[in-house]
């Protein structure tokens, strides 16, 4: 019986991982598709027939997994690039340069977008004093995908300005996304850094989704070591590109890796992948607005109307904050 549950159990596994290795050639492959084909057979008959022909069972599982592991190799050799006819969104790379107090960001997107058919395009060059940030705010965004969200991070500076930070996939120029195709090679990994307008008026306006935003419990020298953790990697993608991937490097999990780097310890949970659900896993670690029942926050927190309202004006990010609930005290 033992025996037959192992039997059943490792088939099951092969199964994933020979299904995994044709569509990682298929999808990451070569472009010409007679020779896809041709390497997606060679690579499942390279397992099916060690299943059949090779005894005992154990065996010939062993050498089943061979053109699984010989494709994961080839497959994590695969290296991003930063050429390409990239989509106008995400054709600039920003840098940041730090200088003491001062940061200064180049390629910020701040982009308009009048009608959902129009957008005007602004890369620009911003300077932020570090001393003067507030805190930092989190943007859920929602378009009625189960459990899904988009992430964006948020810095507010006592000045008067906000600095976005949305981790988005790089596009070429006819390019869709995908969720499925987002397990593979298939993008780059895009640290968008722009005016916050930019990165959730869209969401809120000519996409039509659901923008929540939460200010989050800590102390502004926190949200500092934080901003400087992201630009950091800002930097590095600038130079050396990375895969997105959905599962292990989206929105949130990058969220996640910063945040860990500068104040570890809060353990992994499940809603970190279904992110649409991030606000609840928030507000039970008590990291945002608790004194609210957790359906008032929610509906207090929702900004779309306001979002939709300021549209363009240079006090988008002050509008959509107006009655926001407040930040949480940082922990002594």
């Amino acid at each position: 019986m033992a025996s037959g549950v192992a039997r059943a159990i490792v088939y099951a596994a092969l199964a994933v991982v020979i299904a995994w290795s044709v569509a990682a050639v298929w999808i990451d492959g070569p472009a010409g598709r007679t020779l896809s084909a041709a390497l997606c057979a060679l690579v499942a008959a390279g397992s099916l027939i060690g299943l059949v022909l090779i005894r005992p069972w154990w065996r010939a599982a062993a050498v089943a997994v061979i053109p699984f592991a010989v494709v994961l190799a080839w497959w994590l050799s695969l290296a991003p690039s930063n050429t390409g006819a990239w989509q106008p969104d995400v054709a600039h790379l920003p840098t940041a340069d730090v200088n003491g107090n001062l940061v200064v960001i180049r390629n910020l997107r701040n982009f308009a977008y009048p009608s959902p058919t129009t957008v005007v395009e602004r890369w620009e060059q911003r300077t932020y004093v570090l001393d003067q940030i507030v805190g930092f705010d989190l943007f859920l965004s929602t378009w009625g995908a189960p459990g899904i969200a988009h992430t964006i991070s948020s810095w507010e500076f006592s000045d008067g300005q906000h600095l976005a930070i949305s981790i988005e996939t790089r596009k070429m120029k006819g390019q869709d996304y995908s969720a499925l195709l987002g397990f593979f090679r298939l993008y780059a990994i895009s640290s968008v850094v722009a005016d916050a307008r930019a990165v959730s008026g869209i969401r809120a306006g000519p996409r039509g989704e659901e923008v929540r935003l939460y200010r989050i419990r800590g102390s502004p020298t926190v949200a500092r070591a934080l901003l400087l953790n992201y630009l950091d990697e800002v930097n590095e993608l600038a130079h050396t590109p990375r895969w997105y991937n959905a599962l292990t490097h989206n929105c949130t999990t990058e969220i996640r890796h910063h945040v860990q780097q500068v104040a570890p310890g809060n353990p992994f949970d499940w809603r970190i992948l279904a992110n649409g659900r991030l606000d609840e896993l928030g507000y039970e670690r008590r990291q945002i607005n608790t004194r609210l029942p957790f359906a008032e926050l929610r509906r207090r927190s929702d900004i779309t109307a306001r979002a939709k309202a300021a549209g363009d004006r240079g006090d988008f990010s002050a509008l959509i904050r107006e009655g926001l609930p407040e930040r949480p005290a940082a922990a002594p």
